[in-house]
């Protein structure tokens, strides 16, 4: 039987972000192998009738050493389970996994560079150099047949020299939501106006910014109030510790509540989605909140600008714009049938681009080209 291997960076992320891909190869007739770091999700991903095999490297971690150690521990899973495929998720992942494959295993190599992060955000000669090494080896490995980059937006493409038309590059609308777990629903009661920011309690996220920004709405009259959903990351060196959010949370008209496995009951609950995020592959929460129909307010950045388009299906603001976004806030708290056009808007765009079946189609039409091509 035809196989893929995935690589994923954590078992939850598998289970909550990348799921749909591997159903969509099931439906293709391969079995599905699993390698990603086990934490608490183990069970979800085996009781899908998928292998899994521990990952043993840890993540965040730059040291030569330690990739050296991480790139063999794949190449040793891939000499084990000499797939078909082997389907890399994220930019870490796509570099290391990718050289294991392609030195250790005649096979299809699909490189899902679902977000840049901290090379692409940060400033200095060690994100430099990282942004220099994964052009060079995501280059290297676009040029060998069946390698395929998949993005979440063109602009990740293009950050590697790829054109977003290519025929080696395939555009997905992220992992795709399902609407029947996302049901569009009619906002709560309000005043107040209820804002949800669900996301990592990362610098990178903007979380810092999206307190300041509602400080400064409720200094300009606006009746807000937000919400914060998420847990520090401690693996991420850019992690807002639980101090820090414990001190956000002290301030009137803010309320942190640590993680949340249940979105859709959040968004139902709140009337504006909100993310400031420095950059994007494709922000997950954003489109769970389309799906509810509510009206966004992000930053104008890659990814974030995938979902929502200006005073279309919400607002976006330049990054780091604290007044901008207050303003913004003003404004939609202040008017309840503008957040309801936006957010209607953004429930038919994600029918049309972010649907779990729009994904799935995606996916099974590029498994279904590879396997025919190791056919021929």
């Amino acid at each position: 039987m035809a196989k893929i291997l995935y690589f994923a960076p954590e078992d939850w992320a598998f289970v909550s972000h990348f799921r749909t891909m591997a159903q969509a190869a099931r439906a293709c007739g391969l079995d599905v192998v699993v390698a990603t770091r086990v934490r608490r999700h183990a069970q979800a991903i085996t009781r899908e009738g998928y292998k899994l095999v521990a990952l043993e490297s840890e993540r965040g971690r730059l040291n030569p050493l330690r990739l050296l150690q991480s790139t063999l521990e794949m190449a040793r899973i891939i000499r084990r389970e000499r797939p078909t495929i082997v389907h890399c998720i994220s930019l870490p992942l796509a570099v290391l996994g990718g050289l294991a494959a392609r030195a250790t295993w005649r096979c299809h190599i699909v490189l899902a560079v679902t977000g840049l992060g901290f090379a692409w955000i940060e400033r200095g000669v060690v994100p430099a150099t990282v942004r220099a090494a994964a052009r060079s080896v995501i280059g290297l490995l676009m040029r060998h047949k069946g390698t395929v980059g998949v993005f979440e937006n063109p602009e990740d493409a293009g950050e590697f020299g790829l054109a977003a038309n290519g025929a080696k590059v395939v555009l997905v609308g992220g992992a795709g939501v399902d609407p029947e777990a996302f049901p569009c629903t009619p906002e709560p009661p309000a005043p107040p106006v209820r804002v949800a920011v669900l996301a990592r309690m990362i610098r990178p996220k903007g979380i810092a910014e999206a307190v300041a920004a509602v400080v400064r709405a409720r200094e300009l009259g606006a009746n807000v109030e937000l919400d914060l959903y998420g847990a520090p990351d401690p693996a991420n060196p850019t992690s807002y510790s639980q101090a820090d959010l414990r001190r956000w949370a002290a301030t009137p008209g803010i309320a942190w509540h640590g993680a949340t496995e249940d979105g859709a009951s959040v968004h139902r609950e709140h009337h504006i989605a909100m993310l400031l995020s420095a950059r994007e592959g494709l922000p997950r929460g954003l489109v769970e909140a389309a799906a509810t129909g509510r009206a966004i307010v992000a930053t104008d950045v890659p990814g974030c600008r995938e979902v929502v388009r200006h005073a279309q299906e919400g607002y976006l603001v330049p990054r780091g714009d604290i007044d901008a976004t207050a303003r913004a806030l003003v404004e939609l708290a202040s008017d309840p049938a503008l957040r309801h056009r936006l957010g209607a808007a953004a429930h038919a765009r994600f029918r049309a681009r972010f649907t779990e079946a729009t994904v799935k189609a995606v996916f099974s039409d590029l498994y279904r080209s590879l396997m025919g091509a190791s056919r021929g």
